[in-house]
């Protein structure tokens, strides 16, 4: 049966909000406690005062009826104590609403923000492993769940400006670690497009990103990549953390068939790849065994939920699966492990893939996997872009493992949408998972959400 608290959440925004004060764990109702009672203590300072006065001096004749003398004084003490708390929560209320007004920007309800925070930090703990748009994408959306996210992501890319630092300073290149970074960053819209914003071509920094140049500023500041990592983070208020698959410098490589279909070529380097052209037959690492970053295994067998993708397959997701120790804490994880399908083929890659291609894919490169579902988009009817040359990807047959879901952005039909992503992903794992308090919570958010876009909706209609 819900508590009353949760079926006040069900009422409007506006109604529910309020009632959140009340929330376990939201850190506020122990400070209004101490505040009630220092009030009290000098309600009772106070009283000694006037009971002297009012024993020694005489009032007025309207001063009996002031006070309420010709109430019972158990009746006089519930009235004057409702009294003053609705005065005190008023006071606070004003002066809540009076520091707010201050702020640069200015938070639509102070106690929905602080309890989404506490509800984040209390979230799942989810680990998500790729790399490159799709990861970013995923970790926008799951933000607004979770504080407790791990990005795991690769190492392997070499064009780009990330390939230029990465050559000319030995660093690991940062073009992804940029993406999740901005993604994940608790921070004016603004200073994410800061973090993606590329020099033009034409100047001395053409084709370098501001976030690539700043993260490489920060290994030098101190001293090398893994600690520049961190610092971004900190410096950008990062929900989470953004981790690297290896501290290796390796080489993704490729064997992709050649002209003729008993030919085998073999492509070295993640930017040259997808130029071959050719259908790819497996993919591995230059040197092929490297350790495993400890902190990106740690956070694996710790997960309540993995989820492999969405990204490119063979360059931004396998790359990770590649290094041994991060495929040993895969499979022996008890976390809930979920991969998410690419909305639309990749030119040069994953040419004319349907999902069961994918999903042979993994398992070939990470032995022994085993996935407790695939998340497949269920919407194909947007319009893909003729000259890229790429279908959607759709299952060939039926898999009692196959979650479908509307997950495509509506003004990018290749791409996935942040937000229903990461309620699809969520709405999974409720299924999946038989834990009635955290599942009865990520729905309540997802439902708040919901209510709250609508609200928001009908607002600017009015407008």
């Amino acid at each position: 049966m819900p508590s009353f608290l949760h079926l006040l959440r069900r009422l409007s925004p506006t109604r529910a909000s309020a009632w959140k004060w009340l929330s376990v764990g939201i850190g506020v109702k122990r400070w209004l406690v101490v505040l009630l009672f220092g009030i009290t203590l000098l309600s009772l300072g106070a009283a000694y005062v006037l009971v002297e006065m009012y024993r020694e001096q005489p009032f007025p004749d309207f001063v009996y009826y002031l006070t309420l003398q010709f109430l019972p004084r158990a009746l006089r003490a519930i009235l004057f104590g409702a009294f003053g708390i609705g005065i005190v929560a008023f006071a606070l209320y004003k002066v809540n609403e009076a520091l707010l007004a201050g702020m640069p920007t200015r938070p639509t309800s102070l106690v929905e923000n602080l309890y989404r925070k506490k509800m984040r930090q209390r979230g799942l703990k989810i680990v998500c492993i790729g790399g490159g748009t799709g990861m970013s994408t995923l970790l926008r959306g799951l933000k607004n769940y979770s504080d407790n996210l791990t990005a795991i992501i690769t190492v392997a890319d070499d064009g780009g400006s990330s390939g230029k630092l990465r050559a000319e300073l030995g660093l690991l290149p940062p073009g992804d670690f940029r993406q999740c970074i901005a993604a994940l960053a608790d921070s004016e819209p603004l200073m994410a497009r800061l973090l993606e914003y590329r020099f033009p071509n034409d100047s001395g920094l053409g084709g370098h990103a501001f976030g690539n140049l700043f993260i490489a500023a920060m290994a030098g500041v101190t001293g090398n990549s893994e600690r520049a990592l961190l610092e971004s983070s900190r410096v950008l208020a990062v929900r989470g953390r953004i981790l690297p698959s290896t501290l290796e410098n390796v080489t993704l490589c490729a064997e992709v068939r050649g002209t003729h279909e008993e030919q085998v070529a073999r492509v070295f380097g993640e930017s040259q790849i997808a130029k071959f052209g050719k259908p790819v037959e497996r993919v591995y690492l230059e040197p092929e065994r490297v350790p495993a970053y400890p902190g990106a295994t740690r956070a694996i067998l710790d997960a309540d939920l993995l989820v492999l993708g969405p990204g490119s397959l063979y360059t931004s997701v396998l790359p990770n699966l590649l290094v041994e120790d991060i495929c040993a804490a895969v499979n022996v994880s008890n976390a809930q492990k979920l991969f998410v399908a690419n909305v639309a083929t990749e030119r040069g890659e994953t040419d004319g893939y349907a999902v069961e291609d994918y999903f042979r894919a993994l398992h070939k490169h990470c032995e022994g996997l085993e996935l407790d579902g695939v998340l497949v988009n269920a919407n194909t009817s947007g319009n893909l872009p003729p000259q890229a040359q790429i279908d959607f990807v759709v299952a060939r047959e039926t898999n009692s493992a196959y979650a479908f879901a509307n997950v495509v952005d509506d003004e990018r039909a290749w791409r996935h949408d942040s937000e229903k992503l990461a309620r699809a992903v969520l709405h999974w794992y409720t299924k999946q998972t038989k834990s009635p308090p955290l599942v009865n919570e990520i729905e309540s958010q997802l439902r708040q959400l919901e209510l709250q876009q609508k609200h928001g909706s009908r607002e600017t209609v009015k407008q």
